[in-house]
């Protein structure tokens, strides 16, 4: 198989992934809003396929789980959505695999960026609908309620990539 091909079929693994996880957590009763299900395969997506794949992948995943599932709600829950996490996988690929970056560096750069473009995003989508987007609904959306997943992320992924990087992907 050539690379261009395993890249395919990866990239489409992890969005396999961004869908089945976070429908196991809707359908259990667990809240994603908390945990993130959708956050981890992204960032794993550019941190092993680089920031195109990432970006791809992540901008395509919450479109595709309000399709299929429902949540989040497409407007605008995944529209916002897409862009952060586009953000995330770009900026993880980019900080670490052209960048050479550490990282948890660079894993950390990917989430504070992914959540400020989350909160431009939502700014826009709320005020283009006629609603306020306050700072404190950004800081308590993007920071507080979901501070487990954001934990979970800082742990997981670092443990994942070690993993990875050991059986020589």
């Amino acid at each position: 198989m050539d690379s261009k091909t395993k890249e395919l079929v990866q990239a489409a693994l992890f969005l396999a992934i961004g869908l089945i996880v976070p429908y196991i957590f809707h359908t259990t009763g667990i809240p994603g809003q908390v945990f993130l299900p959708m956050h981890i395969p992204v960032l794993l997506c550019g941190f092993i396929l680089g920031g195109r794949y990432g970006l791809l992948v992540g901008f395509i995943t919450p479109f595709l789980n309000s399709l299929l599932t429902g949540m989040p709600p497409m407007y605008p829950g995944a529209v916002a959505m897409g862009f952060e996490l586009a953000t995330y996988g770009f900026i993880a690929g980019y900080m670490y695999r052209r960048r050479k970056n550490n990282l948890i560096i660079s894993l950390i750069t990917a989430m504070i960026i992914g959540r400020i473009v989350l909160g431009i995003a939502n700014y826009i989508l709320f005020f283009v609908a006629g609603n306020k987007y306050l700072l404190s609904i950004f800081i308590a959306s993007s920071f507080i309620k979901p501070i487990w997943g954001i934990i979970i992320q800082l742990i997981l992924i670092p443990v994942i990539m070690k993993f990875l990087k050991n059986q020589a992907i």
